[in-house]
């Protein structure tokens, strides 16, 4: 892994499968090497199912042609809300694998392996990864919407959106790597030849942030959201997170006209120059503040992926591609106009 910065916060130790959630989801096949679509990953007659667009996009680039990859979220879906229908159940309980983020963010999990009768292998991309709560980086406490997981861990105050950093992705990589090698009828060797050529992608991609967000005083580093998704990426890059639109984990909170005010005079005192939405979330919200504060929006095709990847042709198909699309944005919010990227995430 690249160097990386010392300048990390308390974080809560955790090596979890909890996974908290609400709102709806689909059984969203997927090709090998994009997001979700219309029919199942081809493969071996190894099953394998993802339950995020983040999961599932680490597994189809680690499995290659080994396996065929299922995944129950689709683009643009947040993983913070679901209820199982038959088919989904039918493809959990068929699975030899079942690949989740863990962290307390998929909290139907324990009931739709019950359901589902699953007896596979359960591969939690979290573990060993310490959570970080909203308290350890802004003024608001920690949010307690996630509850004590099947391995006993209380996951509250532990925020799930661990993806956002590339050096924690690498670790859910390696974790997934490692269960996916003790499949019966996977090639571990075809695992660990992709795990090392995809982590020296999001190496590559580490430094290219950590490059480039470097050329701002750290006092400008200065990022508002539309909810609380990208703790990970703050605490790894030094930036200063002045607040969200949703003050919580869950992107189905709704934020108090007191918030709302308070946000944007935190807004006009600090000197932020944009608001993000974020592609899963209605923008509505963060418009307006934005409007009230007279700051930039970026929302549209210029909103953040944050709970979830994009829809195949976008940037944010991938969970590279998202990377490079939300730092760019943010960069330039900045005024900052990003280096090329290294050749090894050129497409």
């Amino acid at each position: 892994m690249t160097a990386r910065r010392s300048s990390r916060r308390p974080a809560i130790a955790v090596a979890s499968l909890a996974i908290g959630a609400t709102g709806a989801l689909v059984l969203a096949g997927c090709t090998a090497g994009g997001a979700a679509g219309g029919a199942a990953a081809d493969g071996g007659d190894v099953s394998i199912v993802a339950t995020t667009t983040q999961v599932g996009d680490f597994t189809r680039e680690l499995v290659g042609d080994e396996a065929k990859v299922t995944q129950l979220l689709g683009p643009g879906q947040s993983a913070h809300g679901f209820d199982p229908s038959a088919a989904q159940l039918a493809a959990i309980a068929d699975a030899d694998a079942l690949v989740v983020n863990g962290a307390g963010l998929e909290s139907w999990v324990d009931d739709a392996v019950a359901a589902s009768g699953f007896d596979g292998t359960l591969i939690d991309a979290s573990t060993g990864i310490e959570l970080s709560g909203t308290a350890d980086h802004a003024d608001e406490p920690a949010d307690e919407h996630a509850d004590e997981g099947a391995d006993g861990h209380d996951h509250s105050g532990g925020n799930p959106h661990i993806w956002t950093d590339p050096q924690l992705a690498e670790q859910m990589v390696a974790n997934i790597a490692g269960g996916l090698a003790e499949v019966p009828g996977v090639d571990a060797a075809t695992i660990d030849a992709n795990e090392s050529a995809y982590i020296a992608k999001l190496d590559a991609l580490d430094a290219w942030i950590e490059q480039n967000v470097s050329q701002v005083p750290v006092a400008d580093r200065l990022l508002v959201t539309n909810h609380d998704a990208f703790t990970y990426f703050i605490e790894a890059y030094d930036l200063t997170f002045v607040g969200s639109v949703i003050p919580s984990f869950d992107d189905n909170a709704e934020p108090s006209a007191a918030e709302i005010d308070e946000l944007v005079r935190k807004i006009r005192e600090t000197g932020v120059k944009a608001v993000f939405s974020e592609g899963s979330i209605s923008p509505k919200a963060a418009e307006t503040i934005a409007e009230e504060a007279g700051v930039a929006v970026y929302s549209g095709e210029d909103a953040l992926y944050g709970d979830a990847l994009g829809a195949e042709g976008t940037d944010g198909a991938t969970y590279l591609g998202s990377q490079e699309h939300n730092v760019r944005l943010i960069l330039e919010s900045w005024g900052v106009v990003p280096s090329e990227l290294p050749a090894v995430l050129q497409k």
